[in-house]
C-alpha cells in the first residue's frame, strides 16, 4: 500500500446550497484513500466549530487526519463559492489557519516515507506555509512522486511561487486555462503568443528537467498527458455535470494511484477522466462512492 500526502488547504466551501468540506489537497487525499492508498491530509484548522466539524466530516473516510494541526488563534479556512452554469467562482478568506502550517518532526517523518506528495500554489500564498511545504517536499526520498497541482487563484500566485514549485516537482498538473499563464510567467512565451497545450507542456518539461510528466485537464474535453518521450490524449467521459468542485482533484488522485503502479499514460488518462467525471456528476467534492460504483469504474479503467 502506497503512502500519499496531500499538503495545503483544508477548508469549507460556502456554497449556495450550504457548506461543504473541501480544499484541493484534502479532496486529493480523500480520493487517494478511497482508491486503496494510505493517504493523509496535511493541513491546519482553527480551534473553532468549523474545525471540529471538518474532522467530524473526515471521520467516515479512510483518510488519515493525524497530521492536521489545530491553530489556537486563526480560524478554519472558508471559501465563498458562487456557481454559474455549474462552474465555480471563489472568494477565498485570508488569513486563516492553513496559512500557518508549521514544520514538525511528525510531518518530516511522514514526508520522508511518502511515495507521493501533492502540493499546490494556493497554499503557498503566505510565507509560513510556503516554507513548510518546501521543507516537506525536500524531505522526500528521491523516488517519491512530487506532484505540483497548479491552482491559480487571484491574487495568490506569482512567478516566484510557480518557478520554485516547478523546480521541486516531478509531475505538474494544470488545467487548460492555466497553461498559457504559467508558460508566460516562466518567460517561455510572450504575452501575445498563442501557446498550444502540448507545446506549453513541452516548454515546461524542457525548462525543468526534473519534470517527467505534465498533466493538463480540459474540463468536459478530457485531458492531455505529456511525458519526456511520449504523450497521450483522452477525449473525456460524457456525463451530466452536477458541479465541477473537486473533479480536478479526483483526476490528480486517480492519476497518482496508477502512476505509482507503473501504468502507461493511457491508463493514467483513463483513470483521471473516469474518476474526475464521476465526481463532477455528483454534488460536492467528497460524494458517496458505493462499493459497486468503485468496482465498476475500476473495471472500466483496468479492463
Amino acid at each position: 500500500m502506497y503512502q500519499i500526502l496531500g499538503i495545503g488547504e483544508l477548508l469549507w466551501d460556502m456554497l449556495p446550497a450550504g457548506p461543504q468540506l473541501g480544499g484541493a489537497p484534502a479532496n486529493y487525499s480523500v480520493m487517494a484513500s478511497r482508491l486503496g492508498n494510505r493517504a493523509a491530509v496535511v493541513s491546519r484548522i482553527g480551534k473553532d466549530e468549523l474545525g471540529r466539524q471538518a474532522l467530524e466530516m473526515l471521520t467516515p473516510f479512510p483518510v488519515d487526519t493525524a497530521l492536521i494541526q489545530v491553530d489556537p488563534v486563526q480560524e478554519t479556512g472558508k471559501v465563498t463559492v458562487v456557481l454559474e452554469a455549474g462552474q465555480p467562482s471563489y472568494t477565498i478568506h485570508h488569513p486563516v489557519a492553513w496559512d500557518f502550517l508549521t514544520v514538525t518532526d511528525a510531518l518530516l517523518r511522514a514526508a520522508s516515507s511518502a511515495d507521493a506528495i501533492c502540493f499546490g500554489s494556493l497554499a503557498q500564498r503566505d510565507e509560513q506555509t510556503r516554507k513548510t511545504i518546501h521543507a516537506l517536499v525536500q524531505a522526500t526520498k528521491p523516488e517519491c512522486e512530487r506532484i505540483f497541482d497548479v491552482n491559480l487563484r487571484e491574487p495568490y500566485y506569482n512567478a516566484e511561487i510557480l518557478r520554485e514549485s516547478l523546480k521541486l516537482a516531478s509531475v505538474v498538473k494544470m488545467n487548460d486555462a492555466e497553461v498559457p499563464v504559467v508558460t508566460r510567467l516562466m518567460g517561455l512565451a510572450w504575452a501575445n503568443q498563442e501557446v498550444g497545450l502540448r507545446e506549453g507542456a513541452e516548454l515546461l518539461l524542457g525548462e525543468f528537467p526534473n519534470l517527467k510528466l505534465a498533466a493538463i485537464t480540459r474540463g468536459g474535453q478530457g485531458s492531455l498527458l505529456v511525458g519526456q518521450s511520449e504523450w497521450d490524449e483522452h477525449p473525456g467521459i460524457k456525463i451530466r455535470v452536477a458541479d465541477t468542485i473537486g473533479a480536478g482533484d479526483a483526476f490528480t488522485a486517480a492519476m497518482t494511484h496508477y502512476l505509482l503502479r507503473g501504468a502507461p499514460l493511457s491508463v493514467l488518462n483513463e483513470a483521471g477522466n473516469r474518476w474526475g467525471g464521476y465526481i463532477a456528476s455528483q454534488s460536492g467534492a467528497m460524494p458517496p462512492i458505493p462499493a459497486e460504483t468503485l468496482k465498476r469504474i475500476t473495471d472500466e479503467i483496468e479492463g
